[in-house]
């Protein structure tokens, strides 16, 4: 209730109310992991992480928002949902005043101010700021889409991903540009149209120099340099570097 946060990590300055939250903390810096899953190998720094874990594959979501009934495996998640009710943004950055629901959030974006990506992909050495980030890239390596829309059967890498691709079906479109009132189902679709107002093109190609709005455009464009063309036409086999591409190309069919 004091506020007061006595336990400081000696490597990042980073300081905790207990005792068990600093050696928590800790293993981020050691790399360790002792809580582990029977059913998949998975390990956690923590045991809450780990009994959170063990719902994905009992399918338990003990925690429901009484606004709207949907439910989830922590209460993290729960307290970080019911603030899309509220409105509250508690955590905000010292940098630039974003402010944030959960604190996990917070640390991922002060990242982008710092530049640390401390998660790692073994498979091709990516890094990321968040594990979140890391767990789904690591998805286009194992082919992994374990979340399934139950309206067409469309499955995805991420949550996040499987939500914004559900507001398709009920015409959702919660976040709006408060510039021009234009909406999106998704914040990222906001965050790379509110560019267009500012001018922000931060993400640039290394071989060329040319910048975009939002990765998706950069990764798109590197394809031009690599050659790739990842997405092809069951019908006919032409190939294309981008999705968009690809769904023009099959109204032709």
């Amino acid at each position: 209730h004091t506020g007061e946060r006595p336990y400081e990590c000696g490597e990042c300055g980073q300081s905790f109310r207990r005792a068990s939250n600093l050696i928590s903390h800790q293993r981020i810096h050691m790399g360790e992991r002792p809580y582990e899953c029977e059913k998949c190998g998975k390990s956690f720094r923590q045991t809450s992480g780990l009994i959170g874990h063990q719902r994905i594959h009992t399918g338990e979501r003990p925690y429901e928002c009484e606004k709207c009934g949907k439910s989830f495996r922590q209460t993290s998640g729960l307290i970080g949902h019911q603030r899309i009710h509220t409105g509250e943004r508690p955590y905000e950055c010292e940098k630039c005043g974003k402010s944030f629901r959960q604190t996990s959030g917070l640390i991922g974006h002060q990242r982008i101010h710092t530049g640390e990506r401390p998660y790692e992909c073994e498979k091709c050495g990516k890094s990321f700021r968040q594990t979140s980030g890391l767990i789904g890239h690591q998805r286009i390596h194992t082919g992994e889409r374990p979340y399934e829309c139950e309206k067409c059967g469309k499955s995805f890498r991420q949550t996040s991903g499987l939500i914004g691709h559900q507001r398709i079906h009920t015409g959702e479109r919660p976040y709006e540009c408060e510039k021009c009132g234009k909406s999106f189902r998704q914040t990222s679709g906001l965050i790379g149209h509110q560019r267009i107002h500012t001018g922000e093109r931060p993400y640039e190609c290394e071989k060329c120099g040319k910048s975009f709005r939002q990765t998706s455009g950069l990764i798109g464009h590197q394809r031009i340099h690599t050659g790739e063309r990842p997405y092809e036409c069951e019908k006919c086999g032409k190939s294309f570097r981008q999705t968009s591409g690809l769904i023009g190309h099959q109204r032709i069919h």
